[in-house]
């Protein structure tokens, strides 16, 4: 029950229109009850002349205002017509009303959940499928409307219409009243006993929907590479299988909710019978007249209807359960480096980084970083290097606050980022990656993603500082010209220059570089690293590179090894030391340029 009352949370703020919609419906349901009474009348006080019933005859026709006994037919007749609209009207206004504020609940958790996995840390996203989240966004999240439309509101208007008819039928005839309530316990029974079954075998639906929709994302995003490798039929038999996978789940569900169909008709079924073999007993002792007996009809489909309705609608919410149960999974989630209570915009800064006692680890029992002491002066530029899983990106993910360390601090112009907001920290870092994420839209509009509300001129200067502005007005539409998903559009390097153009936009203090130019050819990184050394400038820079002779004369250098500083110096130095990064140095081919370095220096 837990779910559905934290589902009530989404619709306070429609507490007011929520109230219409009930009034709506309590007086189509009035309509609703009034239907078979004209019909009673009409058998009753005009068809049927016989066994001493003229008078009642004589009543009716007279209250209706007729002398005939077919104006008053046709007045009843007219009447039953009227009060099928009026019920069809109040329940159309109240349906597009529920329906409304479903779908405004709807947005409500959709841009909450959006929301708490913008904000969870990349070891989150790290562990999960980005197509599992977005299936709980787009589809686990219309839970919340399946269980306001057709729960509340079906709950309400069932229930309303049960009590309703069954006091009417208790008043004209309790013993058919006793007769077709005996079907209840049965179909509570039922209720509860396919209950558990259906919410399970959604949970299990909506996974393999899930699983499903990650082969899809992953193959079509991959397409180049299925082409290049032939694999296509690879592909679409992993599809088939997921898809095969999907459909048993399917399947299974639909034969619980059959199955539940055919006991709940079946009882009712029963139910129907045993009444009216009870109410043609009456009629035929003269103990109930035809046209009580049609109204106790009418009103018998009214009692069943809403106890099916109730009934379907257990199963749907079951069904829906599961889906706010995925969503609230996420939303539930306690976000790791969330900002501390007090927490402070961070000042603007000069760009001193330090690093004191860090350890971290995403395994407890396998720690990346081990007891890193580091020291970064303004404007200085450090890069780091070292073998596969050395705790480079790790390092470089500490500063922006992807991660907390496990242990120890990190502070920036003295400021322990734990005390800081995160928003106003990573306003002041700029950040270029080794493959550049562009969106689906204008190189105008990924360019500006690097500094809110820039204008038109500071684009322009940025891919001008960025070197890009060439190709750019190159392009068809220049600016305005869509690059496509992620890119595709574009060459690594024009990709790679957009990013460059981002971070001069953002113009800020700290700059990270993480493998800027490893997915690009010798002579397309040359220029690159023009650019990059310009965007340097003035700026702290921690890089990442494989490529050692690209930062040997940069800066800084900072190897690691198993998650601890190992050698940090210069490049000239760290040869001259002929320690691990010498021997780098020497398995990349570089030992030749190492040489005839130090003979230049040596000759000067």
């Amino acid at each position: 029950m837990s779910i559905y009352f934290r589902t009530l949370r989404y619709f306070r703020d429609f507490s007011g229109q929520t109230l219409v919609a009930v009034v709506l419906m309590s007086l189509g349901i009035g309509l609703n009850l009034l239907k078979p009474w004209p019909f009673k009348y009409i058998v009753d006080g005009i068809l049927d002349t016989s066994h001493g019933t003229a008078s009642a005859h004589e009543t009716v026709t007279r209250w209706l205002g007729w002398t005939t006994p077919i104006g008053g037919a046709a007045t009843l007749c007219v009447a039953m017509g009227v009060i099928a609209f009026l019920s069809g009207l109040t329940n159309h206004f109240s349906n597009i009303l529920l329906i409304r504020i479903g779908l405004k609940a709807l947005l409500h958790l959709r841009t909450q959940l959006y929301t708490v996995l913008n904000a969870l840390p990349l070891q989150f996203h790290d562990a999960r499928r980005s197509s599992d989240s977005s299936f709980r966004v787009a589809y686990d999240s219309q839970s919340i409307q399946t269980i306001y439309n057709r729960g509340f509101a079906t709950i309400f208007g069932a229930v309303v219409t049960l009590v309703s008819a069954l006091v009417i039928m208790l008043r004209m005839n309790w013993q058919l009243t006793v007769v077709s309530l005996l079907v209840l316990p049965p179909v509570v029974w039922s209720i509860r006993h396919f209950g558990d079954r259906i919410r399970k075998e959604s949970t299990t639906i909506q996974e393999r929907e899930s699983d499903l929709l990650a082969t899809v994302q992953e193959g079509i995003g991959s397409i180049r590479m299925v082409q290049a490798f032939g694999r296509e039929s690879f592909e679409v038999n992993q599809f088939v299988r997921h898809a095969t996978r999907s459909l048993e789940a399917n399947f299974r569900m639909n034969i619980t909710s059959s199955r539940s169909a055919l006991v709940v008709s079946t009882l009712m079924a029963l139910g129907s019978a045993a009444m009216y073999g009870v109410g043609s007993a009456q009629v035929l002792r003269g103990v109930l007249s035809l046209g009580d007996l049609l109204v106790f009809v009418a009103y018998l489909a009214t009692l069943y209807q809403p106890i099916e309705q109730l009934t379907y609608t257990a199963w749907a919410l079951e069904g829906a359960a599961a889906g706010a149960q995925r969503c609230f999974e996420i939303i539930d989630r306690e976000e790791e480096t969330k900002d501390a209570p007090g927490a402070v915009d961070l000042p603007a800064v000069r760009g001193e980084i330090k690093m004191t006692g860090v350890t971290f680890a995403y395994d407890p029992k396998a720690p990346v970083l081990t007891g890193v002491d580091l020291a970064v002066a303004p404007g200085e530029t450090v890069a780091f290097v070292g073998g596969t899983g050395a705790g480079k990106s790790t390092m470089l993910s500490l500063v922006p606050r992807f991660y907390d360390p496990t242990s120890g601090i990190v502070r920036i112009d003295g400021h322990d980022l734990r005390s800081v907001t995160k928003a106003s920290l990573r306003a002041q870092i700029g950040m270029v990656l080794q493959d550049t994420l562009l969106f689906s839209s204008s190189i105008r509009e990924n360019i500006a993603y690097g500094r809110e509300g820039a204008t038109e001129e500071e684009i322009i200067e940025a891919a001008k500082r960025a070197q890009a502005y060439d190709f750019i007005m190159a392009q068809p539409q220049g600016f305005d010209t869509s690059v496509g998903e992620r890119g595709g559009h574009l060459s690594v390097g024009q990709r790679q220059r957009l990013g460059i153009a981002r971070a001069f936009l953002k113009d800020a203090p700290i700059l990270l570089l993480d493998e800027p130019t490893s997915a690009l050819d010798p002579s397309t990184e040359k220029a690159i690293m023009t650019t990059i050394a310009e965007l340097m400038k003035g700026r702290t820079t921690l890089i990442i590179t494989h490529r050692l002779s690209t930062v040997h004369r940069l800066g800084r250098i900072v190897l690691l090894e198993n998650g601890r500083i190992a050698e940090q110096g210069t490049g000239p130095e760290l040869l001259a030391a002929a320690g691990s990064y010498a021997r780098l140095y020497e398995a990349a081919g570089h030992t030749s340029e190492a040489k005839a370095g130090h003979e230049q220096e040596n000759l000067s």
